[in-house]
């Protein structure tokens, strides 16, 4: 189970007020792209479960990962969650060819997904839904592991801290304190990325 605070920042002022603030705690930054599949016939999301193929920087790294049963309420995220890294060279070519996912042997998620959401058909059990792309800054700071985030959507920017904790409550008040002593503008986050994409527009 993945337990993250996620609160969303006003707009791009906001962000750049934190991004400027936590400078000095700045581990990575990773370029991000999401993109979704879900079977022919729907078998993921009408269960509620997301199948994500996530590359970094390009081609650095690829994961894919299969999330299910999340709830998000007073701005924290509960989420089961399982991943598993992939070649980005086959990665691409399922991004090209959806289908090929059905083919992809040796990954412990994408056997997971065949089986428990009964994607038979291999060649053309999976379609894709499109995605987007984000830059994450990472920032180790006060015990905390920050994740500051902008999503470039089709239609808009989004703008949003997340930080996974096993005490989310003490996590969101830390973070809290920090927004409001510095004055920035946020908000809890009510909807997943993946859930403002499919709706196509920023909540």
């Amino acid at each position: 189970m993945e337990v993250e605070v996620k609160l969303r920042l006003a707009n791009a002022e906001s962000h750049r007020h934190v991004t400027t603030l936590l400078a000095p705690f700045h581990v990575t930054t990773h370029r991000q792209h999401n993109l979704f599949f879900d079977g022919a016939n729907s078998q993921l999301s009408s269960q509620r479960a997301v199948l994500r193929l996530r590359f970094y920087n390009d081609d650095e790294r690829c994961v894919v990962s299969l999330k299910g049963k999340a709830v998000l309420v007073n701005g924290v995220s509960r989420v089961e969650e399982d991943e598993e890294d992939l070649d980005t060279k086959v990665g691409r070519e399922c991004l090209a060819e959806p289908g090929k996912l059905g083919l992809v042997e040796n990954n412990r998620v994408l056997e997971r997904v065949k089986e428990e959401f009964g994607i038979v058909d291999k060649e053309n059990g999976f379609v894709g839904l499109g995605g987007f792309r984000n830059v994450r800054n990472v920032y180790e700071w006060k015990g905390l592991k920050l994740e500051v985030d902008e999503t470039l959507f089709d239609f808009g920017t989004l703008y949003e801290i997340e930080c996974e904790s096993s005490d989310p409550d003490e996590a969101k008040r830390i973070l809290e304190e920090f927004l409001k002593e510095n004055g920035i503008d946020y908000s809890y986050s009510k909807l997943s990325k993946f859930a403002i994409f499919r709706s196509g527009k920023l909540a």
